[in-house]
């Protein structure tokens, strides 16, 4: 079997052969397996490397391309671009109550968002019991991939109570922002964190492995009058997140 001078790694499971080429090549530039301006082996070369059909490669590579992740150059082949988006690790801090945006913001990254579903219903048992509502109360629903500087860093699944939004599309870029306006904003949280494997819907999202280790926080979060007004679990990748505490006695 072929072998660069850069090894990429092992082809992971889960989706299609071109996007699971794409995870590897991200993930080679991420580990620094790959660095800025580094050459990639040639399709020929990938193809004999990973049993891929040239077709394959070269549809994950323009892909790539287009998305400004990998450059070509006439006559000398295709490299890591120089604005390539890496994942580089973000310290998140369990002592400070703060949205994603805030947290990307406060290290100069650029936080971005993509919506996967959102709508209003009507809490379920378990989120009653939550946010001590009475059955058939409403509440809105969010879930989405959050993104630093357009690379994927984390999956977010939140339920806020229905008198804290007028609607679902109230909310932008932030979810902290539209309820700072409407001023239910939390003041104070109780946070979980364990550590879980990425399933495949997981992976594909966040354009990992299946299997990749991660992170999952699960957060309840009040008003100053006591109430609870948001409950969020995010999935973050074990590899872009610290976490940081401080502690005294």
């Amino acid at each position: 079997m072929y072998r660069s001078s850069t090894d990429l790694g092992q082809l992971g499971e889960g989706g299609p052969l071109y996007v699971r080429l794409q995870r590897l090549i991200r993930a080679a530039v991420n580990d620094n397996r790959l660095v800025i301006g580094a050459a990639l082996p040639s399709e020929r070369d990938l193809s004999e490397a990973y049993n891929l059909s040239r077709v394959t490669v070269r549809r994950a590579i323009d892909e790539l391309v287009d998305d400004g992740f990998l450059s070509r150059r006439r006559g000398s082949g295709t490299f890591v671009s120089d604005t390539a988006p890496r994942t580089e690790r973000v310290e998140k801090s369990f002592s400070t109550l703060s949205s994603f945006s805030e947290d990307m913001k406060a290290r100069d990254r650029i936080p971005g968002s993509r919506w996967l579903t959102r709508g209003s219903g009507f809490v379920t048992p378990e989120e009653a019991l939550s946010f001590g509502l009475s059955p058939g109360s409403p509440v809105h629903r969010f879930r989405r991939l959050r993104l630093a500087d357009g690379a994927p860093m984390a999956i977010e699944i939140s339920t806020i109570t229905g008198f804290a939004l007028p609607s679902v599309e109230a909310v932008g870029a932030s979810l902290y922002d539209a309820l700072s306006v409407t001023r239910c904003r939390p003041v104070r949280a109780l946070q979980r964190l364990r550590a879980e494997t990425a399933g495949e819907e997981r992976a594909k999202l966040l354009e990992v492995d299946a299997g990749h280790a991660g992170l999952l926080i699960e957060r309840r979060a009040f008003l100053a009058d006591g109430r609870p007004v948001e409950l969020t679990r995010s999935f973050y990748r074990g590899d872009a997140y610290d976490m940081v505490a401080e502690l005294g006695v």
